[in-house]
Parts: structure tokens; sequence; C-alpha cells
């Protein structure tokens, strides 16, 4: 089994020409304090899944990290600094607001031992798996 992401409404793909209309005006010119989707990346070993969630500029306590019931919700709030001193934003591109990921965890992990560092900008979220079960076996006839 895999590691799948969580998406309780997709919106990937608009409909009709209307819907995409309003998700490019609604989605590309974002105001401040509005959520939005950090970018993530999630690698598998023969030991463990890792997810990488790009989040630059927050701190250690402004991550919130919970697993309920076989869902990882990785969630926080980027603030934007209200110090202006002179200066005048022309363009402001990064993502300010709150966030909310949400990840299915397969069976086969220790959810006792799931680690969390962040370093970088990078929020890195180690989950162990479970030693594999030897489900083939030899069976001698007597």
């Amino acid at each position: 089994m895999k590691l799948t992401k969580y998406n309780p409404t997709s919106t990937e793909f608009p409909t009709t020409f209307s819907s995409m209309l309003d998700r490019f005006f609604n989605d590309n010119f974002i105001p401040m304090n509005k959520q939005f989707n950090p970018a993530v990346d999630i690698s598998e070993d023969d030991k463990s899944f890792e997810i990488e969630v790009a989040v630059p500029g927050m701190k250690k306590s402004d991550f919130n990290i919970d697993l309920t019931e076989g869902r990882l919700t990785i969630s926080g709030e980027r603030k934007i600094e209200e110090k202006k001193e002179g200066k005048n934003y022309h363009s402001i591109e990064t993502h300010f607001g709150s966030f909310s990921r949400s990840f299915y965890l397969p069976e086969n992990v220790l959810s006792e031992k799931i680690e969390a560092t962040y370093v970088d900008g990078v929020l890195k979220i180690s989950i162990p798996k479970t030693e594999k079960k030897n489900l083939k076996s030899v069976i001698e006839v007597k």
C-alpha cells in the first residue's frame, strides 16, 4: 500500500469556461490572510515514508501535526510582516495565511515513531514502516 494525498474537493480541472474564469480570478490574485497550499514532496524507501513541505519563513512553533484515525494533517499559519519602514511593494508573490495538508497513511507504519524536523524552510516528516512479514513459506509434506 502506498501513501496517498487527501483531497476532499478536487478542483484540478474546471468543467466549464465560467468555472475556469472563477478559478483564475480567485486563485491567482490571493488576498492577504487567505489559505494556501505549500508544495509537498513524498518519497519512500524500504524503511520509511518521507514528507517534505516547502514553507520558508516560518518557525517550528507555527506548525501543528496531528495523526487521527490514519490521517496525518499538517497545518500552520504564515503571517505577513507588518514592518514596512519605507518599503513600497510592487508585487508580493510569497504566500501568506493558513494552510492545511492531509495524507492517509497505510497500515504498515509505526505511528508512535513519526518524527518531524524543520530545517532551511523545509518541514520534513519521517514515517517509519513496520518490518515486512514473510507471507511466503514452504511447507514440508510428511
